[in-house]
C-alpha cells in the first residue's frame, strides 16, 4: 500500500497509538528478521499457508543445481517467528513472557481491493512456561478496547467464545472426531454469506450426512449471542452441564466474563457470540473477534485467543499463550475507503515560516529554530515566493499556522501568524510565538477528544 504524505501521516499515527496502548499494559517490543528458514516456517503449515509464502534466493544460489526449496523464505505472519523465538531464547526470558511486534509481513495473496502482498501486523502476546492463567484472557480483551477507543473510528463490540464449549457442544451431538468437527465449522462460518438454509442444506446432505434435529441444534447454538454482561453470564448458566470440555469451556468464559467487567470494559462493547470459530486447528482456549458495529462489512478489525503450547515444534518445554492481530494496513485501506480515518487534513508539520524577502533568511531561520525549540515541527521557505503562493502551499501540505515577519514586525519584534484552520490571525512575539502555538495546538486536541 502506497499513500500521498498526509494518508501516511495519519496511519503512521495509528501505528504509534497502538504501539502507545500495548506499552501501556507492559507488553515489551520485539522485533524479528523478514527472513526465516524456510524449514522453520513451513513447520506448521503446508496446504494453503505453503502456496501463499515468497521464497527467497541469492543470484549465487540461482547459478548452483537445483537442491530443493530454497534456503529463506518471507515470515507470513508473526506468529511462527515468536514461536522460534520463544523457543530459541527461552532461558534468557522472563516468564509470563509479554510481547508486542508490529512489523510487515508477506503473503502471495491474489491481487485484488484492499488486499495486499505486503502489509503490517500489529501482535501482542502472553506466552506461559508450562501454565497460563486464564486471567489473561481477560487482560488481553481490555487491551483491544483500550486500543480501539484511543482509535476512535467508531463504537466497536469485542465478541468473545471459546473453543472448549464449541468442542464440547459437538461432541455432545456425535460430531467427536477433529477434522470432521472442522468440516462442520467451515460450513457454519459461512452463514452470513450463504444464510441459514443452505447450511442447513450442506449439513444434511451426502458430504456431512447429519440429521435435522442435530443441525437445528448446531444452528440455535450459534445463533446465541449476549445483549449484556448480566445477559451474557445468564446464557452460559441456562446451557446446563455436558462433558468435562463443554463445562471447562464454560467455567473459563464465566470467569474472563467476570474479570473483563472488574478491569472496567463497558458491558455495552463486549460479548458472548457462540458462532467464532477462529480455526479450530489452532485455538484452544478463549477466542476474539472485534468488529465496527456501524461497519460489519468490514468484519473483523482484530482477533485472536488462547492456545495450548506455542512452539511444540521447536522445543520440548510447554509454552500456552494468548494472543491477539490488528492487521493495520488492509483496516487502514478499508476506514479510509469507509471515511472514518481522522487527521488525514492534519500535516505533522504544524507551522511554516514564510519568507517575505530574500534578505530576511536569518531571521526567518531564527524564528524556526526558536519554534522547534518549543516543540513545534517547523518548516521555513527558503525562497521568496509571492506570498500568495506560499499560502496555497502551507495550505496543501495541511500545515496549520503560516507565520510572517516583514519589515513591519521586525521593527516592532512581534511576528504574524495566519491559523488557516480557524482563518484567523493574530500578533505575538517572537519569545511567546512557541508557547502560544503549543496551547492552540492542545486547545485543538482536547476539543476533539484526543
Amino acid at each position: 500500500m502506497e499513500l500521498l504524505p498526509r494518508d501516511q501521516i495519519a496511519f503512521q499515527r495509528m501505528l504509534d497509538t497502538i504501539r502507545r496502548n500495548y506499552e501501556r499494559f507492559g507488553f515489551l517490543p520485539v522485533e524479528t528478521p523478514v527472513f526465516e528458514l524456510s524449514e522453520v516456517l513451513l513447520t506448521k503449515s503446508g496446504g494453503e499457508t505453503e502456496r501463499q509464502v515468497y521464497f527467497a534466493q541469492s543470484t549465487g544460489a540461482l547459478q548452483k543445481e537445483n537442491q530443493g526449496l530454497p534456503e529463506l523464505a518471507l515470515r507470513f505472519d508473526l506468529t511462527v517467528p515468536l514461536a522460534r523465538y520463544v523457543a530459541e531464547h527461552e532461558h534468557e526470558l522472563a516468564f509470563p513472557f509479554r510481547r508486542y511486534q508490529i512489523q510487515r509481513v508477506y503473503r502471495g495473496e491474489r491481487a485484488q481491493r484492499g488486499r495486499f502482498r505486503e502489509f503490517y501486523q500489529c501482535d501482542i502476546d502472553v506466552v506461559g512456561k508450562d501454565t497460563l492463567s486464564i486471567r489473561f484472557d481477560a487482560e488481553i480483551l481490555a487491551v483491544i478496547h483500550a486500543v480501539f477507543s484511543e482509535l476512535g473510528i467508531g463504537d466497536f463490540t469485542v465478541q468473545l467464545n471459546n473453543r472448549k464449549l464449541m468442542r464440547g457442544f459437538f461432541e455432545g451431538l456425535g460430531v467427536a472426531e477433529g477434522s470432521r468437527q472442522m468440516d462442520v465449522l467451515r460450513e457454519v462460518d459461512k452463514l452470513d454469506k450463504r444464510g441459514a438454509d443452505d447450511v442447513r442444506e450442506t449439513l444434511t446432505g451426502a458430504g456431512f450426512g447429519l440429521s435435522q434435529d442435530t443441525v437445528q441444534k448446531i444452528l440455535d447454538f450459534v445463533a446465541v449471542r449476549s445483549s449484556s454482561h448480566a445477559d451474557a453470564l445468564a446464557r452460559l448458566d441456562a446451557l446446563g452441564q455436558g462433558s468435562d470440555t463443554f463445562n471447562q469451556g464454560v467455567g473459563e468464559l464465566r470467569e474472563v466474563l467476570q474479570l473483563v467487567h472488574a478491569l472496567g470494559v463497558p458491558e455495552s462493547d463486549y460479548r458472548l457470540n457462540f458462532s467464532i470459530a477462529r480455526g479450530l486447528d489452532y485455538y484452544t482456549g478463549t477466542v476474539y473477534e472485534t468488529m465496527l458495529d456501524g461497519y460489519r462489512q468490514i468484519g473483523s478489525i482484530c482477533s485472536g485467543g488462547r492456545y495450548d503450547d506455542l512452539a511444540s515444534h521447536y522445543t520440548k518445554s510447554k509454552l500456552p499463550g494468548v494472543g491477539i492481530s490488528i492487521g493495520l494496513t488492509r483496516l487502514f485501506w478499508q476506514l479510509r475507503e469507509a471515511g472514518l480515518v481522522a487527521g488525514v487534513d492534519e500535516s505533522s508539520v504544524q507551522a511554516m515560516v514564510a519568507l517575505m524577502e530574500d534578505n530576511q533568511l536569518t531571521e526567518s531561520l531564527d524564528i524556526a529554530r526558536r519554534l522547534r525549540a518549543g516543540g513545534i515541527n517547523t518548516e521555513v521557505q527558503m525562497e521568496p515566493k509571492k506570498l500568495g503562493k506560499q499560502f496555497q502551499y502551507a495550505s496543501r501540505a495541511g500545515i496549520r499556522f503560516v507565520v510572517l515577519a516583514g519589515e513591519d514586525e521586525l521593527a516592532r519584534g512581534v511576528v504574524t501568524v495566519k491559523d488557516l484552520a480557524r482563518e484567523q490571525q493574530f500578533e505575538v512575539t517572537r519569545e511567546q510565538l512557541a508557547s502560544t502555538l503549543r496551547v492552540e495546538l492542545e486547545q485543538t486536541r482536547a476539543l476533539a477528544g484526543r
